[in-house]
């Protein structure tokens, strides 16, 4: 708080404070293939660009894959990246307006037309399939999972101990502090929502002296009522956005 002051002092400006935004992202669960097709003649040239894309998941932390088993010419060498680059542009902002990630994406087959493709053509109709196909590829909201280190006297141990599943987390265990005694040392997988508040709760519960660290782990699906509770979140930060 002291902190805000001084910079809203300095630069004469009103300074908003908050928790950073959890960084969700989406995959999908199954295979889908799907075509997309962007047509459009209004007077000379017109555009054309085909596509058929095969998706499908990836093991998690796999990011993005782009591979073609296009054969026959059917979509021409040079109207390949552009589809890449259509397919990329919409996994930056999925469904839901998240990052779109451990998806394999392939360029089976499309059509072309000698006068109306274009790169611009080939990379709508990437997008148009990618549309298509993510709601049928039973697509998942991914959260981080933190891996937590609490500092709290020992006295407090049990009361630190019983928060953290109420913040879904997976207690891994704890130990005395080696270098600090009387003081434990607790650690935690923790969803990076259920850091929200974290630091105020704790110094609550120990008249203001533990504290704690937080690493990424890993990210891991979001299902049933936190999924709710974060797609609730996310439109609502679209909205004021």
């Amino acid at each position: 708080r002291v902190t805000l002051e001084r910079l809203a002092g300095k630069y004469q400006a009103s300074v908003d404070a908050g928790e950073p935004p959890v960084p969700y992202q989406e995959t999908i669960r199954k295979p889908v293939q799907e075509r997309g097709r962007h047509k459009k003649q209004s007077g000379g040239h017109g555009q054309f660009g085909d596509v058929v894309l095969e998706i499908r998941p990836l093991p998690r932390g796999s990011g993005f894959e782009f591979t073609d088993t296009i054969s026959g010419g059917v979509v021409p060498k040079q109207y390949i990246p552009s589809v890449e680059s259509g397919v990329r542009d919409y996994l930056s902002s999925g469904p839901l307006g998240l990052p779109v990630v451990d998806i394999a994406v392939n360029l089976s087959d499309g059509s072309y037309h000698s006068v109306d493709s274009s790169d611009m053509a080939f990379q709508m109709a990437a997008k148009l399939a990618m549309r298509e196909a993510m709601p049928k590829a039973s697509p998942v909201l991914l959260e981080p999972v933190m891996k937590v280190r609490i500092f709290t006297p020992s006295d407090a141990t049990a009361k630190i101990t019983a928060i953290i599943p109420q913040r879904r987390g997976q207690i891994l265990g704890y130990d005395g502090r080696p270098d600090w005694e009387g003081w434990d040392v607790v650690e935690a997988m923790m969803p990076r929502s259920g850091l929200t508040g974290l630091i105020i709760e704790l110094r609550s519960l120990t008249a203001g002296v533990a504290s704690y660290e937080a690493e990424f782990d890993h990210m891991a699906e979001l299902t049933g009522r936190a999924a709710d509770e974060a797609l609730a979140s996310i439109r609502e930060r679209a909205d004021a956005a």
